[in-house]
């Protein structure tokens, strides 16, 4: 993700066009993901996306799109844009002006980290909107009837839960939100310029999409594995019906703890990482191709 000093400023919203593009097509896998983390049983990934290829047709997988592509395009243009920003301004501060002469664009990876982490809890209160009406978008069919939303569009959800809940809720499970947020950001966009650099420092990759698609590959394995827990906790709060003391940090980590046993912070993580692992490679192939293209 870095360039030299004299490269032309890649638009802010580049990122989060990105993640778009890639969520559009990892969507399937995503919905199964919030489904498995939700719904309390042992219902495996395949099994849920043949269930759900067969009751609602092969477009049901992609239920719960449009408030997908709406985070992408609140939560994702933030971090990738403060993150681009941060970085920036803190090599200037050091006064390192000469570009990318050093190990991921002359920033040590705590900087990187720092920078992503700050980066990445400002995206998490602004997805948090859209993370709510995609939660629960994408686990309206595992729902008695009597508890589904029904909403059309990501649209309709927002107005709906204003209208009928209150603006606050729009920012239930802000906490966990935002944990999740750093912890992927950090372990996400800080290690893939950091594993990148590395890579071609080492001598043996270039800066190409095969690298790309290397270094994607590692920093998707490394965030779904540090950011499962929270994605856990903040899925579960996320999706309640109501607010209250049921639907708490502490009482949804003593029911899951007292009912599925520790391993339950970790449901989902197969979906998670089939879906995240491919959408990071994805999203970061576009990213580098979009700004060849503006470049």
């Amino acid at each position: 993700m870095d360039k030299a000093a004299s490269a032309p400023v890649v638009p802010f919203y580049l990122g989060g066009v990105s993640a778009a593009m890639a969520s559009c097509c990892t969507h399937p896998i995503d919905q199964q993901k919030y489904r498995m983390q939700v719904v309390k049983g042992k219902t495996g990934m395949l099994e849920s996306l043949s269930r759900t290829a067969r009751t609602a047709g092969v477009i049901g997988l992609w239920e719960g799109a449009s408030a997908s592509i709406l985070r992408q395009m609140t939560y994702s243009i933030t971090r990738f844009g403060v993150y681009d920003v941060m970085k920036s301004g803190w090599k200037r501060a050091r006064g390192d002006r000469a570009g990318p002469a050093g190990v991921a664009g002359g920033l040590a990876v705590w900087e990187l980290a720092a920078c992503a982490g700050l980066a990445g809890g400002l995206a998490g209160l602004v997805g948090n909107p859209a993370e709510i009406v995609l939660v629960r978008m994408c686990t309206d069919a595992v729902r008695p009837p009597t508890q589904q939303y029904g909403y059309r569009n990501c649209f309709d959800g927002i107005y709906r839960v204003v209208r009928d809940e209150g603006f606050h809720v729009l920012y239930r499970g802000t906490g966990p939100n935002v944990l999740r947020s750093i912890s992927m950001n950090v372990s996400q966009l800080a290690a893939y310029d950091a594993i990148k650099a590395q890579l071609v420092a080492s001598g043996y990759f270039a800066d190409t999409i095969s690298t790309h698609l290397t270094t994607g590959v590692l920093a998707g394995t490394l965030a779904t594995t540090v950011a499962a827990p929270f994605d856990v906790l903040k899925s579960r709060i996320q999706s309640a019906q109501k607010s209250g003391p049921g639907a708490g940090v502490g009482a949804i980590l003593r029911e899951g703890w007292r009912n599925e046993g520790a391993r339950f912070l970790f449901r989902g993580w197969t979906p998670a990482w089939l879906r995240l692992t491919p959408n990071t490679v994805l999203m970061f192939v576009f990213f580098e191709q979009l700004k060849k293209l503006w470049q």
